[in-house]
């Protein structure tokens, strides 16, 4: 059993333990997440859900400090779960831990809220660092994913500002973080798929960005999002 001193130093103390809501349908995973954390007297776990709506009904009843969430969940994905626990519990920490590692899988997660983003399998020192980096109010993401992120990188110029888009661009890039296609885009504001074409080619030349992620990451850093 690990000690207090292998732990993050940053993570609560013994008298005031985090309070952990785990939302996993996987009953291994579940029991192993359950197990790692319990080993530290820094954690209590108040409950366990195994879908999305459970998840959210849990978290308002519990009021947790930290919620663990898987995002392929039955019912209700662990990202529009974020969304609502977040809605509801601002102060409420998310750290995401899922086998999803896809960019746009990526962006939608942190843009619903979530406060870390690890990779299941990654050891428990990881998802503690997590944890630590959540409480302190920073974004973690597991390094593994870190670095694809990284690459759509691209700083944006002087003139590559959000100020400079257009309201009908604004709520274009909206949709394109939330992962919309741009049939989907163009149904969502009645707008003809060539439209749309242009406002996205308008936006990532005035973001001085190369693709939509990078558009998306640009968004989510201005807070518009």
């Amino acid at each position: 059993m690990p000690s207090e001193t292998e732990s993050p130093q940053n993570l609560p103390t013994k008298s005031n333990p985090l309070r952990v809501l785990i939302v996993e349908d996987d009953p291994m995973m579940q029991l192993g997440l359950e197990q790692s954390l319990a080993a530290y007297p820094q954690f209590t776990i108040v409950g366990q859900a195994e879908d999305g709506y459970l998840g959210v009904e849990a978290a308002l009843k519990l009021k947790p400090d930290l919620v663990v969430m898987d995002i392929g969940l039955p019912r209700l994905d662990g990202i529009a779960a974020t969304q609502q626990i977040k809605a509801a519990l601002p102060d409420v920490r998310v750290v995401v831990l899922t086998s999803h590692t896809t960019e746009t899988e990526i962006i939608a997660a942190l843009s619903s809220g979530a406060d870390a983003y690890c990779i299941k399998g990654a050891s428990v020192e990881r998802l503690l660092s997590a944890i630590a980096a959540a409480q302190e109010g920073a974004t973690y993401l597991d390094p593994q994913i870190a670095r694809r992120v990284i690459d759509h990188l691209k700083p944006p110029s002087m003139s590559g500002s959000i100020s400079t888009l257009s309201q009908r661009e604004l709520e274009v890039l909206k949709l394109m973080v939330e992962g919309k296609s741009n049939p989907e885009i163009a149904t969502v504001l009645y707008l003809s798929p060539n439209t749309v074409k242009t406002h996205v080619r308008g936006i990532m030349n005035k973001l001085s960005v190369d693709d939509r992620v990078q558009a998306a990451v640009v968004a989510l850093r201005s807070g518009l999002v």
